[in-house]
């Protein structure tokens, strides 16, 4: 096991991996869990994650499934109390009432896009892809306007100061000026293909947000508008005018193309939802924040998902909703959030917030959530399944809290929790030893219904895994060109030129299993080819630590050894809980020293001799012009090099010219050492 390591828990995987950071205690490693990545990782109900790694009390949700309907589009509250809905699934408007819903009005459109309340509490819809402007008044439902090369009616918005209806459109990023009797004039025409979002302020300017050049537009009159800023990425989703002149707007990035751009004339994507990158996709989400005289904050910037909808909160801080994750986030000023809400459903379509009605409008599937209040008697945080790697015992529990907050775990062999797992232990509101009997995986649930002002800010458990065994797989050994292993298998062949020098070291190296990444410790011994005594390879009280070891053979007879390698995890464990293996190399050639030529003879244009070694075989026989790098390999007599005694006969014909020279010849043995004679023939 690691000695006394400290676990960090990455929050973005779904099988947690360990991380040492430093030494605590024998044996003893911890889960620890800390920043906001770490608690969003779990399941929240009724609970809030803070950018600042606390949990506290978050929103508590209701749920009104809406029948028959997968993606809602927008939202609109209503004076009486009721929810205005519009949908995909042949363009509904329903009415969300008691939590109950009922259908309306089917406009046979694709989708409602978007809802605004205007002339005597008409309600007027954007619908796509045909174009058309609706408006449902007095229990009926009649086309108000189609709107010229139209296809997408993308968000409408009521000017009470000029009492006319805006329309932001596409394929030809046109904003529209919709009088009560259906009258519709072009008030601007963008550069980009789509306006998708609008906003009117209370001094009767238009905000207007483009996709696929993702640019806010300010509109004071027709056709007299201005750039207020642009977010260089793909697409402006939504826009919230705030007392004073300031503006909040959020853009995303996205890799698939905008949200707009799958619904190009003649192309509607029938399959397309309210994600702006469709179900599972994901893109880069921001919020910006632009004062009065048009300077900007980004209060918020996320890398992992994209943002959907976008409102002010009764506080005046806006809530942004996103489209992947399904969560809800309350931004400030300084740039610090808190994940007020993390639902099942995937996409947070719509936020309404309307006096003292709040609501959640999410998607996939179609769910209206009203806000019951904070926290509640069922705020609990679960946490994400935590992966000692392998079998562990727990130990203490400890939390930092600034209330009074429960905790229980639970503990299993299967990385989801399933019927093996036992029972969530008895609830605890002060560190104490865990309950839960040994596991690999680890949960801890926090309840807050402890009393108010509560928040988390870290949970600690230390825990003590199973030891395991390190095994030796395989043992390399090299030295110049010889290469021994006792893990594979290979071919090595000879070059041409070779410049070296006498090798008296042996380079060894060894692969371990090692599953507990416990610290370990290597022993070597040696011992000649039938010899039945082993001895200690390393210096006296040298300590080894690294899996290779630079063997000096200078002082060893030649022949041929073998290594044995030990292994233990002795660093990590008390000497009781000690794990060691050990493995044997193959067998390895010690030779220093470099072959012998003897008895060479000229004969016309040949040259005979023998080549020799003590320890290792013949290797390679080369002849060349003496002075000259141009060597020529030849064969031994028998036509394989396999044995310390080679004869050899050399046809140096083709290398001699005519009047003589004098002609080098080369032997190398196994263990690459070489010899060089040189002899002259005509």
């Amino acid at each position: 096991m690691n000695f006394a390591r400290r676990i960090v828990l990455p929050s973005a995987a779904l099988a947690l991996t360990t991380v040492a950071l430093h030494a605590l205690a024998v044996g003893t490693r911890r889960f620890e869990l800390g920043s906001a990545d770490d608690f969003k990782g779990g399941e929240l109900n009724g609970v809030a994650v803070g950018s600042d790694g606390t949990l506290r009390p978050g929103w508590d949700l209701g749920a009104q499934p809406v029948a028959d309907v997968s993606t809602l589009w927008a939202a609109l509250a209503m004076p009486d109390g009721s929810v205005l809905l519009g949908t995909g699934n042949e363009g509904k408007l329903v009415e969300m009432r008691g939590g109950v819903s009922k259908v309306l009005a089917e406009t046979k459109a694709l989708a409602v896009t978007s809802l605004t309340q205007a002339w005597g509490g008409a309600v007027v819809l954007g619908t796509l892809p045909e174009g058309k402007v609706m408006k449902w008044h007095g229990g009926k439902l009649t086309e108000l306007v189609t709107l010229k090369d139209t296809d997408h009616v993308w968000a409408v918005a009521f000017d009470k100061k000029s009492n006319v209806v805006y329309a932001a459109t596409g394929p030809q990023g046109k904003l529209w000026r919709i009088e009560a009797s259906g009258n519709a004039q072009v008030y601007f025409d963008a550069e980009e293909d789509h306006l998708m979002s609008l906003a009117v302020g209370p001094d009767g300017a238009v905000y207007a947000g483009a996709s696929d050049n993702a640019r806010l537009y300010k509109v004071t009159a027709a056709n007299r508008a201005s750039v207020l800023y642009d977010f260089n990425r793909t697409e402006v989703r939504a826009i919230a005018v705030a007392p004073g002149g300031v503006l909040y707007a959020i853009a995303n990035e996205l890799s698939s193309g905008s949200f707009a751009g799958g619904f190009g004339r003649g192309s509607v994507n029938t399959a397309a939802t309210p994600s702006s990158a469709g179900a599972g996709a994901r893109g880069r989400g921001i919020l910006v924040k632009l004062d009065a005289d048009g300077t900007p904050d980004t209060l918020f910037e996320d890398s992992s998902e994209h943002f959907v909808s976008l409102t002010l909160g009764e506080d005046g801080k806006p809530l942004v909703g996103t489209g992947a994750e399904g969560r809800v986030y309350r931004v400030e000023d300084d740039h610090s959030t808190l994940m007020l809400a993390d639902v099942a459903e995937r996409q947070i379509t719509g936020l309404v917030s309307s006096g003292k009605q709040q609501f959640v409008v999410a998607s996939d599937p179609a769910v209206l959530r009203p806000v019951r209040g904070l926290g509640g008697a069922d705020a609990v945080w679960t946490s994400k399944v935590l992966d000692a790697g392998i079998r562990a015992r727990y130990g203490r529990l400890a939390w930092d809290t600034s209330g009074k907050v429960e905790l229980s775990t639970r503990s299993g062999n299967t990385s989801t929790p399933d019927a093996t797992w036992s029972a969530w232990s008895k609830g605890v509101t002060a560190p104490a030893l865990v309950g839960s009997p040994s596991g690999r995986f680890f949960q801890v649930r926090a309840r807050f219904n402890q009393g108010p002002g509560a928040e988390l800010s870290r949970v600690e458990v230390a825990f003590v895994t199973d030891n395991l065994r390190p095994t030796i797989t395989g043992i390399d050994a090299s030295s110049g060109s010889q290469r021994s292993s006792s893990g594979g298998s290979g071919v090595q062949s000879s070059g041409g030129s070779v410049q070296r020098s006498t090798e008296t070291r042996v380079n060894l190296s060894w692969r371990v299993d090692n599953p507990d990444q416990d610290e370990l410790r290597y022993r070597l011994h040696y011992r000649p080819v039938g010899g039945a005594t082993w001895y200690e390879l390393l210096k006296p009280g040298e300590k080894l630590t690294a899996p290779s070891y630079a063997w000096d053979v200078s002082s060893l007879p030649e022949g041929r050894y073998k290594v044995r390698v030990s292994v233990s995890d002795e660093p990590s464990n008390p000497p009781e809980r000690v794990k060691r293996h050990e493995r044997e190399s193959n067998v390895i050639v010690v030779d220093t020293s470099a072959p012998t030529l003897e008895g060479l003879k000229v004969t016309g244009k040949k040259i005979t001799g023998i080549a020799l070694d003590g320890a290792s075989a013949i290797q390679r026989i080369e002849a060349a012009v003496a002075g000259t790098e141009d060597w020529a390999p030849f064969a031994p007599l028998d036509g394989i090099f396999d044995e310390l005694r080679e004869e050899f006969e050399l046809d140096v014909s083709s290398l001699v010219p005519q009047g003589g020279t004098l002609v080098s010849v080369r032997v190398f043995d196994q263990a690459g050492n070489m010899s060089v004679r040189s002899v002259s023939v005509r």
